[in-house]
């Protein structure tokens, strides 16, 4: 059973919500709840842990104080997936009212100084999804083996071969949403709970004419605590986005009324 920590109004007056997923953050996260919430431009924080042994939730629930109103936790009973941290997250943004939703990771891959360039590329460039991208202007990742550079590079180029996505970074998972996407997509629907996840909701928005922006970032591979990529969440990726893309085949998705370009 989940529950939400910190809630106390019906309605944000900045409507951005950055959604991170954690599980043994420990190490990163009182960093990255000021990295975030220190930012000139205002974003509020929900942070989703999966029971970490490590105290990552009673970290962040005594950084609350400091931030009323702002940093928000949600508590699950154990591990239970990438893709269902963030579907329960969406859940809280939209019925809170929130227009902008973010997604990013915990370990600083991610630069939370980035956040307000996806938000650009939404809010003000007329597009509906931001993607931090790795591969749009070249191949941008810091600290990485080879063998995993190329294993990612060549999975997006594999995703982009399957789906026909003319997406660069498929696997990314440094997002913007507008609340109409989120609105739109089935949520309910969604099958991937691992990294696939991240590609599945990249397709989901596509073939449904949203306007996809991809926004070049540099990737840091994580200096503190432990990766959570293993096999088993490559393969999910690499063998589910055939079965993806042949569902779609067989079930045409309701597209958008008004259809935005690339």
């Amino acid at each position: 059973m989940a529950s939400f920590l910190g809630f106390t109004r019906t309605r944000m007056p900045d409507k951005k919500l950055v959604i991170i997923p954690t599980y043994n953050e420990i190490e990163n996260i009182h960093d990255m709840v000021h990295a975030v919430l220190s930012l000139p431009e205002l974003f509020d924080l929900l942070i989703i842990d999966d029971g970490s042994p490590d105290g990552t939730a009673e970290a962040v629930q005594q950084l609350q104080n400091p931030y009323p109103n702002r940093l928000y936790l949600l508590k699950r009973a154990g591990k239970l997936g990438l893709g269902t941290a963030y579907l329960e997250g969406f859940a809280f943004a939209l019925q809170k009212g929130y227009h902008y939703i973010f997604e990013m990771d915990a370990d600083f891959s991610h630069n939370p100084l980035d956040l307000p360039k996806l938000l650009d590329a939404c809010q003000n460039q007329g597009h509906d999804m931001a993607i931090g991208s790795r591969y749009i202007t070249g191949v941008n990742v810091v600290n990485w083996p080879m063998s995993r550079v190329l294993m990612s590079f060549f999975a997006s180029k594999y995703v982009q071969f399957i789906t026909g996505m003319p997406i660069k970074d498929a696997t990314a998972g440094f997002k913007c949403y507008k609340r109409e996407v989120l609105e739109t997509i089935p949520l309910d629907k969604i099958k991937f709970v691992g990294y696939a996840f991240q590609i599945e909701m990249k397709f989901s928005a596509w073939i449904r004419g949203f306007s996809i922006k991809e926004v070049p970032i540099i990737f840091t591979d994580r200096t503190r605590g432990q990766s959570k990529m293993n096999i088993g969440i490559f393969k999910e990726a690499v063998f589910g986005v055939f079965h993806m893309k042949l569902r779609s085949l067989f079930r045409r998705p309701k597209h958008r009324k008004q259809m935005t370009g690339p």
